[in-house]
């Protein structure tokens, strides 16, 4: 993960989130979880900005330890390790990309193409900040394949499937963006339209498969999309 700037860190203030974490699924190693948007992965350097996945869940598992992270507008299927054996597992699985993980989105328009793979690398660029860019020269590798999965009319609009390869900061926003199609949502990338367009940003941790830390077991959690019950303002 990139690191945030501390004085523009500081002066965001995430609002109140009332939605609750639903568990999945927990045993004496991990605990899998759905995220609601709107909801910190971390707390940030701001006190204000206290409450968090991390936060909330060490109130009920003191030992809890954060896998990877969701950003602040995204929902769905988190992982969390229940001791540092657990964590140092995961982490060699996610280090040695064996960990697959699917995400739903809306975009703005007809993606043409049915799937594909968007394979544009991702730079940081300090006068974007927060944003990042699309650079052949100073770039690291991003890969996703997509998948559309419906095509929406009245106003044009495409469900898709992505299947990161890599997991670059912002990789599907910024992706999107890079083909023509920005997240409904997103509040960093597209166009002022694509920004109001929704609530939230309609981007959704679907899936996720890894094999336990213990037994070696290959596991599946998934967390049904919330797009179609939203109040989107289009």
């Amino acid at each position: 993960m990139s690191q945030l700037n501390p004085a523009i860190q500081d002066t965001f203030i995430a609002p109140k989130c009332d939605e609750e974490i639903e568990i999945l699924y927990q045993d004496s190693e991990i605990l899998v979880i759905s995220k609601p948007s709107g909801l910190l992965s971390l707390s940030g350097k701001n006190p204000l900005n206290q409450d968090s996945v991390h936060y909330r869940i060490v109130q009920d598992f003191p030992t809890a330890l954060l896998t990877h992270r969701l950003d602040f507008g995204t929902s769905g299927v988190m992982l969390l390790a229940l001791n540092k054996t657990a964590n140092a597992n995961i982490t060699q699985q996610f280090q040695q990309k064996s960990i697959n993980k699917t995400y739903l989105s809306i975009l703005n328009a007809w993606v043409e193409q049915d799937e594909g793979m968007i394979d544009l690398p991702i730079a940081k660029d300090a006068s974007l900040f927060p944003r990042l860019k699309i650079c052949h020269q100073t770039g690291k590798s991003a890969q996703t394949h997509f998948k559309v999965l419906n095509r929406l009319t009245d106003p044009k609009r495409t469900l898709v499937l992505y299947t990161p390869q890599t997991g670059r900061t912002h990789q599907l926003r910024i992706h999107s963006q890079a083909i023509g199609h920005a997240i409904l949502g997103c509040d960093l990338y597209g166009t002022q339209e694509t920004k109001e367009a929704a609530k939230r940003m309609l981007l959704h941790a679907y899936s996720l498969t890894f094999k336990h830390p213990v037994s070696g077991e290959e596991m599946t959690f998934t967390s049904p999309s919330p797009f179609e019950s939203l109040d989107l303002t289009y």
